[in-house]
This record gives structure tokens, sequence and C-alpha cells, in this order.
């Protein structure tokens, strides 16, 4: 909104040039989620203590210590990364750019099942929440609807395909099939994410370093001459994809305030939904699926180990962890929630480097 009001003002006043520069743009959303989350949280925070009087259900099948610990802590804390997202994404990204809208609609409708979902956990006084076929039908309607219009708007060379890191101007063509792999990539970080929020702070920071790789991502994704340079694909007016991951950082770094432990808030499925969606989103957007599963590895660890258990345990019986996902086989065994969460920050920092290799090493 900004950069289309001021812009045009530019003749009179030179210092509003400075909205052209996504970088500038970049910060200015950074810094105005931070303010807003961080603002607003203490107020968001009572208002939800205020009508969740015994908070978060709690698993009874879980870690011991989650019942001493948790319990009361109030859900739903992802509305207040939602709002600061979507208001700072608003202001700093000119709404006539293409790739904004599809992005605010999963991030908006991924919130709105998840909070429907966390409501419903609420009301019934149990983990056990929103049907997953129901769940999971709502996500990838609308996951469709946004990968139709991803293909088209991507260059005519680009369309059906997925980019294949480490190899020069490698381009795997899927066809028909493109779109459902697109809708597995959505749909399939949005719940990676929501499996990896168990830990107070565990989740929200490996998404903001994801997020931090793709805004680069996207940064030199849509500029010709950096594309050009590092040999990935081209993909015009994604660079302002990079002011949206801009406002996730911020949005994420004022809800951690509040989430560090011992957490004040959880973000619930209204968080963890709709910030997996949005990675998996702007991932489609610039072609860079691939990369995803590389910088989000951690979500991907943290999935395969609870399809693992359900198989093993199916098939044989036998549990292959002592709990799933793989955090809660730590703490099973005795490792220190604080320990747990700062070696997987740890993991997501080192896979996060190996995925910005890729742009180089092709």
């Amino acid at each position: 909104m900004l950069p289309d009001l001021l812009l045009p003002l530019v003749q009179d006043y030179p210092i509003f040039n400075l909205f052209r520069y996504i970088t500038f743009r970049t910060g200015g959303a950074i810094m105005t989620a931070l303010l807003i989350s961080m603002l607003l949280g203490p107020t968001f925070i009572r208002w939800l203590k205020a009508n969740q009087a015994e908070g978060q259900p709690i698993r009874a099948d879980g870690p011991e210590s989650h019942i001493l610990t948790k319990a009361g802590t109030p859900t739903m804390g992802g509305g207040l990364i939602l709002f600061a997202f979507i208001l700072s994404t608003l202001l700093w990204v000119p709404l006539t750019n293409s790739y904004l809208w599809p992005v605010l609609l999963i991030i908006t409708i991924f919130g709105f099942i998840g909070a429907f979902d966390d409501w419903l956990k609420l009301t019934k006084r149990s983990s056990q929440g929103l049907n997953g076929r129901m769940k999971l039908l709502l996500q990838v309607t609308t996951a469709l609807f946004a990968a139709v219009i991803f293909v088209q708007l991507s260059p005519e060379p680009l369309r059906y395909t997925v980019s294949v890191p480490f190899f020069k101007d490698a381009l795997l063509y899927l066809g028909v099939f493109y779109i459902p792999f697109a809708i597995f990539v959505i749909v399939g970080a949005s719940n990676a994410v929501n499996l990896t929020d168990g830990l107070d702070g565990l989740a929200i920071v490996p998404v903001m370093i994801v997020a931090a790789c793709l805004a680069l991502i996207a940064y030199l994704s849509g500029n010709i001459n950096f594309a050009n340079y590092l040999q990935i694909p081209y993909v015009a007016g994604t660079g302002n994809l990079a002011v949206l991951c801009g406002a996730l950082i911020g949005a994420g770094l004022g809800f951690l305030w509040f989430n560090a432990p011992p957490a004040k808030v959880f973000m619930g499925d209204t968080g963890s939904l709709a910030l997996g969606g949005a990675l998996g989103a702007i991932a489609v957007a610039t072609r860079h699926e691939i990369v995803l599963a590389i910088a989000g590895g951690l979500f991907v660890i943290e999935t395969v180990s609870v399809i693992l258990q359900v198989a093993s345990f199916k098939l044989t019986g036998k549990r292959i962890f002592l709990m799933a996902p793989l955090h809660h086989h730590f703490e099973k065994k005795g490792w220190e929630e604080s320990t747990i969460v700062i070696r997987f920050w740890i993991i997501t920092v080192i896979l996060a480097l190996i995925s910005l290799s890729t742009l180089k090493l092709r």
C-alpha cells in the first residue's frame, strides 16, 4: 500500500524513492510486524486467558511434564502472528503484485482452518479437534486454487516444471502432475510445521530461519540479473515475496517474546497451519520446492518420524520411537526441553546453510 501511495510523489519528494527498493521495504516489514506483535501481545494474551479458562488441552498420552508445566497456557496465539503479518504485508507490498494475493489466501484460510480446529479442541476439552479428512479437504481445495494461480503467473518455460538444485538449468517437467505436486508441497509444509509445534519456541524459530532463506531466494529469483548469474529460475514479480518473508520474520520474533520458555501463549493450529502453508506457497511461487525440503528438513524429519511410527505400529504392533513426533521421543529419553529446542534450532541453521549453497553450487 505504501509504495502505491508514495511512489507517485517521488518527483516532489525524492526520499520516497526508497520505497522502490525491496530491501528497504523488507526491513520496514520486519520492524512493523515486530512492533505490532510486541505492542498487541500482552492485550491479546490477556483476552485469550479470559476466554480460555483452562487453556490448551494437554495430550493425556504425552510427556508427563507437560501436564505440570503447560496446563492452563492459552492457545490460538497464532492469531497475533497472522494479524501482524497481514497488516505489515499490506503496508509494504504493492497491492498490484500478483503473487501477493495467492500467498495471503493460503495463510488466511489455513489460519481460519487452524483457528476452528483450536476452538473445537477448547470446547471439547480434547486434543482431537477438526476431523482430519475435513481439515485435509479444506487445505487441498485452497492449495489447488493457489497452485493454479501460481502456474498461470509463471513464465512459459517454467510452467509445470520443478527446479532441481545443484544442477545448471535443470528443470524436471511434470506436466499435469505439477498441480498435485504443488498442492502436496503447500499442504505438506503446513502439516509438517503443525507436527513440529510441540515445545516452547520449537516451531517458530525454524519457521523464521526458513523464511529468511526464502526471502533471499525470492529476492534473487525476482531479479533477472541475479537469477541469470546464479543460473536459477527467473520469476518476474516474486522479488516482493521477500517483503512477505520479512513480515513473517518480524511477526515471528514478536511472538517468540511471549512464546519463549516458559511460554505465556501457544500458537496453536491457528499459527502452525498458516505459517507452514505460507512457506510452501512461497516455495512454489519461486519454483524452489526442493530447496524448501532441504531448508525445512527439520519439519520433514518430524513428519517422517510420525509416519514411521504409525506404519510400524500398524504393521508390527511395535513402536520405533518412544513417542512421536521426534521431539517427544527425546523428552521421553530424559532430555531437557530447552536442550531439544536449541539443538533442533542448530539443525535448522545447518540445513538452511546447505539450502542456500544450492544457489551457487551448480
